[in-house]
């Protein structure tokens, strides 16, 4: 005998609710193995420091490890790639670097795509860059530092990481909103010798690598990257101050596969968001330079596809490539 179509209504009902219910229950019971962190930087690095730390503190607080997977190379492309491709399903996460959005502008022929294959989860931080110049430079103010490089036009020479790097956007970035003409000198290896022995005049540097030279008047501080002052160096004034606007900070978050199931991404959002307000991590953020910036999924989002706008238009004003 033919079901009835109450009865075939009933059944097949019943058929999708079991066979939701396993990513339904996958979602709440969210971590129920361990996961992967993919950090796309060598073990050591300032990446992988603030990695191990928010691994940690996300172990403790969801009751599963959180394996960091270093995976290092092309500027932090080879992780982002194994990130990309992996399975959506809240198990494989990236720490996510202000790098990658320079990347998708700068590398072509990727086999990823940064904005369209990863959705942003969480914020953790943010770190200023930080206009340093050797004591012996007359200028002590990022007013006075306008000023002299449109009275000498091209003849400031600025220590540079390389190519792409964050410090040397940074520094393009100020070029193009202020009109000065100022000369990135690369670097290979460390600056660091020329720049306090006087031999280069100034550099956009990470305030990590500068900080102490700073507070033994080694390096004078002009002017810090990220829109307001820093909790980690307090009185350095933004740049923002005197070229309103300006932003070009190092910041740190995590962003998984997309497709990862939204309750998931929530989630994670709300405890990375506890673990760097907690009262334990805060100041050994702090002391690595990076300041928490909590935002919401959707606010992470939208301020990373911000920054890949942003860095798109000024590696194209000032032609950068890498080779």
């Amino acid at each position: 005998m033919k079901p009835s179509r109450r009865v075939f209504l009933q059944l097949t009902g019943s058929t999708a609710v079991l066979s939701a219910s396993p990513r339904l229950a996958s979602a709440l019971d969210y971590p129920a193995r361990p996961v992967h962190l993919i950090v796309g930087f060598a073990a050591g690095l300032s990446p992988d420091i603030l990695a191990r730390l928010i691994g940690q503190s996300l172990s403790a607080r969801l009751g599963q490890q959180f394996i960091i997977d270093n995976r290092p190379g092309a500027a932090s492309n080879i992780g982002t790639e194994a990130a990309a491709h992996a399975t959506a399903d809240g198990y494989t996460l990236l720490l996510t670097v202000s790098a990658n959005a320079i990347n998708a502008s700068l590398y072509t022929g990727l086999n990823f795509n940064f904005a369209r294959d990863l959705v942003p989860v969480a914020s953790i931080g943010r770190t200023p860059f930080v206009i340093v110049v050797n004591p012996t430079f007359p200028i002590r103010s990022v007013p006075e530092l306008m000023d002299y490089a449109k009275a000498n036009p091209g003849k400031i020479n600025i220590a540079s990481a390389g190519p792409g790097t964050g410090p040397h956007v940074a520094c393009e970035l100020f070029k193009m909103m202020t009109g000065v003409d100022m000369v990135q000198v690369p670097y290979k290896g460390s600056y660091m010798s020329d720049l306090l022995g006087g031999q280069i005049a100034m550099a956009f540097a990470p305030i990590a690598q500068i900080i102490e030279d700073v507070r033994a008047d080694k390096l004078v501080a002009i002017g810090l990257t990220t829109p307001t002052r820093s909790d980690a160096a307090p009185q350095i004034p933004a740049i923002a101050e005197f070229v309103p606007g300006y932003a070009a900070s190092g910041w740190y978050g995590i962003c998984a596969p997309a497709g990862t199931p939204d309750d998931i991404v929530e989630k994670l959002n709300t405890s990375v968001t506890a673990c760097i307000a907690d009262p334990a991590l805060k100041p050994r953020l702090l002391n690595l330079g990076v300041e928490p910036t909590p935002m919401s999924a959707a606010d992470f989002k939208r301020f990373v596809a911000e920054e890949i706008a942003k860095y798109a238009k000024v590696i194209q004003f000032a032609g950068i490539k890498v080779e």
